[in-house]
């Protein structure tokens, strides 16, 4: 679903009210545990956490002008997305995280390249997505998005 939201808080509000806690609980489980240099935003519908252009001023390749993203949470028809370009550019991250989480969640994952599907809320597992968020450090982000996306 797309919601138009000017901040975090503005989006949490949008979304239907039996969603809002453990999205709430989502939200500050990711920034108690992303690299403080991020920055949290509405970026392409969601709210997004990117490299701000303090930090990376060459911003994203596709628009110079929106600041580097890294990762997104989004609330969707059928599920609460969290989009992860770790995971989608980091073969180690991808299968760290795809070999911890039938550790963490009895639910088969639900994934695609960098997003993760949460259908069934109660079962979202916060301590794996804690720890997937300290995975990568900014510096290493830019690195790898250089290396293999910017091109």
């Amino acid at each position: 679903m797309q919601y138009k939201a000017s901040s975090a808080e503005d989006y949490i509000n949008q979304i239907p009210e039996e969603r809002q806690a453990v999205f709430k609980k989502l939200r500050n489980t990711i920034k108690e545990n992303l690299p403080k240099d991020l920055e949290e935003g509405i970026q392409y519908g969601m709210i997004g956490y990117y490299v701000p252009h303090s930090v990376y001023p060459d911003g994203y390749h596709c628009d110079p002008k929106t600041p580097l993203p890294f990762m997104s949470l989004a609330s969707q028809k059928n599920s609460i997305n969290l989009y992860h370009s770790g995971i989608y550019a980091n073969k180690e991250i991808h299968d760290w995280f795809v070999e911890s989480y039938p550790k963490h969640c009895k639910r088969k994952l639900d994934m695609g390249k960098s997003c993760i599907r949460f259908k069934k809320f109660e079962e979202i597992p916060f301590d794996l997505i804690a720890e997937l968020c300290r995975k990568i450090t900014t510096q290493e982000w830019i690195d790898i998005y250089e290396a293999q996306i910017k091109k």
